[in-house]
């Protein structure tokens, strides 16, 4: 217990207070000009206008090779299917992200874009249904994108969520714990070991469980904003069983100002009215 104590120790000295300020993805051209994402369409090695609009027309393209990066906040949608996706509702998340996917889809190479996160997390869903085929199919999508080497590390991840239900516990535990290493991603570290304290937390093996939550922000803080606040919502549970409120409440505090706009932020409320 003595881990945990000091693990949490150094999330609470490090609480960020987050803002999340929404900003439709802009295509940015080397000239300084920008348009929405959501005006183009992709032809071939051309961005073409499918909307009519001050300046522009119906039709009129732009090459790639004047495209600089993509710009904007991520689409509240992928946040929204991430805390859903951790909460047991994939069908429910994959139904938010797959048009994010196709919609963003056409600036998948252009630096900034969203659409390599929004693919994973689709992928995830899809492992969490148990779909074999879609996950494979997505991940060589991602790779294809990235130019990532072999096995995109998120079909990694995939693969151990896809584990039977007949598998033995200590399998299960062992696959995603190899996914916590050091040479791997740290949002694929903290994806693993969120699942895994779940797996833990179900086993009845409470201390790990809790050690478990509290590495996503404090080791893999890089994981995102919703997923740490699901994992601080879930640590803060665990405490508060173990009577230490004033950590869970404090934990429970930073997992409502990560997760504005999603069900985790309802979840967040009520748990601060039942720990004040």
């Amino acid at each position: 217990m003595t881990y945990s104590r000091n693990i949490l120790l150094i999330l609470l000295i490090a609480l960020p207070f987050h803002v999340t300020l929404a900003e439709p993805s802009q295509v940015v051209f080397k000239n300084g000009r920008s348009l929405p994402v959501s005006y183009l369409s992709l032809e071939g090695d051309k961005f073409v206008m499918k909307v009519a609009v001050e300046g522009y027309t119906i039709g009129q393209a732009f090459p790639l090779a004047t495209v600089d990066h993509i710009f904007g906040e991520k689409p509240a949608e992928i946040h929204q299917a991430i805390a859903l996706m951790l909460r047991g509702k994939a069908k429910e998340a994959r139904a938010l992200v797959e048009p994010i996917v196709e919609q963003q889809r056409i600036s998948a190479k252009i630096p900034g874009s969203f659409w390599p996160h929004a693919a994973r997390v689709l992928l995830l869903t899809h492992a969490l249904s148990g779909n074999n085929a879609e996950v494979t199919t997505i991940s060589r999508e991602i790779s294809s994108v990235t130019g990532t080497q072999g096995v995109d590390p998120f079909q990694l991840l995939g693969n151990a969520l896809l584990l039977p239900p007949t598998t033995k516990v200590e399998e299960r535990l062992l696959a995603l714990r190899d996914l916590t290493a050091e040479n791997l991603p740290s949002d694929v570290r903290a994806y693993a070991a969120f699942f895994l304290g779940n797996i833990l937390k179900k086993e009845k093996k409470i201390p790990e469980a809790l050690e478990a939550y509290l590495s996503v922000p404090c080791l893999y803080p890089s994981g995102g904003l919703i997923l740490n606040a699901a994992a601080e919502l879930d640590a803060a549970d665990i405490l508060t069983t173990l009577k230490r409120r004033d950590e869970a409440l404090a934990l429970t505090e930073s997992a409502l100002r990560a997760s504005n706009g999603t069900l985790l932020a309802d979840e967040a409320n009520a748990r601060l009215k039942s720990l004040r």
